[in-house]
């Protein structure tokens, strides 16, 4: 009997050890599964976070929950915009149309983050970024010109593809100015990188003054880059700029 009993403690106290072990073992793993699933979280909003604003800005935001705007002294701005927009919209269904800007967009992001330069926003059917910040770079203004170069060629090898099936397309104006600004974050709710300054408004001009498929650039612009062999520029002499007077500009 007492050998019975022995075993039968032990056979209780074995199945009690079995127990309480398999549940560590679910324990370990529910908490393993929940720090990995947790990682994927933070993951996915650290590459949101990077997706909307410059690094260093997401850093400055996580680690004091503000960043503060900074000045810059040389940055090559640049816009673009579709000729005609409303005109070729009319043409197009609401999907359609916003497809076809989704897909403009997204080869400027992927020439944009080719040529180093950072997209600041999108205003419609205009498109603005800037090469040289968050970071100063001696080639900014260089980049920012291939940049726009570039996309001027997708532009015009879409409406060829786009006139081949008998589709609307957009042609493009694109502009350059290179000059001081200031760039940070504003507001506490749907915050967006963005940058100010008078550089920003002749930028602007820059790519209003100028004609569909060419990079109008500015004299402040084209003596930085003007013994690039890169580029073969065209002067336009001088054109008047509303607000501004006139101002020397050239095609890139």
């Amino acid at each position: 009997r007492k050998k019975n009993q022995t075993r039968n403690f032990l056979l209780v106290g074995g199945l009690i050890l079995l127990i309480l072990a398999g549940g560590l073992i679910l324990r370990v793993r529910y908490i393993r599964n929940s720090k990995a699933a947790l990682q994927i979280e933070k993951d996915q909003s650290e590459n949101l976070l990077l997706n909307i604003l410059p690094a260093d800005i997401a850093k400055a935001l996580k680690e004091k929950g503000k960043a503060d705007a900074r000045d810059f002294d040389l940055v090559s701005i640049l816009f673009t915009d579709f000729k005609s927009f409303t005109q070729a919209s009319e043409k197009l269904t609401a999907a359609e149309l916003v497809n076809e800007i989704h897909t403009c967009f997204e080869a400027f992001d992927s020439i944009m983050e080719k040529y180093g330069v950072e997209k600041i926003k999108t205003i419609g059917d205009a498109y603005m970024a800037a090469g040289g910040l968050p970071i100063p770079s001696a080639d900014s203004a260089q980049n920012t010109i291939k940049a726009a170069l570039e996309m001027q060629a997708f532009i015009m090898k879409r409406k060829a593809e786009r006139d081949d099936s008998g589709k609307p397309a957009f042609q493009m104006r694109a502009g350059i100015h290179t000059g001081p600004i200031v760039a940070g974050i504003v507001g506490v709710k749907k915050f967006q990188y963005d940058i100010w300054g008078d550089s920003v408004n002749t930028a602007s001009r820059m790519e209003s003054a100028g004609e569909v498929g060419n990079v109008n650039i500015s004299q402040a612009t084209y003596r930085l880059v003007k013994d690039n062999p890169t580029f073969n520029f065209i002067s336009r002499g001088k054109i008047e700029v509303k607000g501004k007077g006139e101002m020397e500009m050239y095609y890139a």
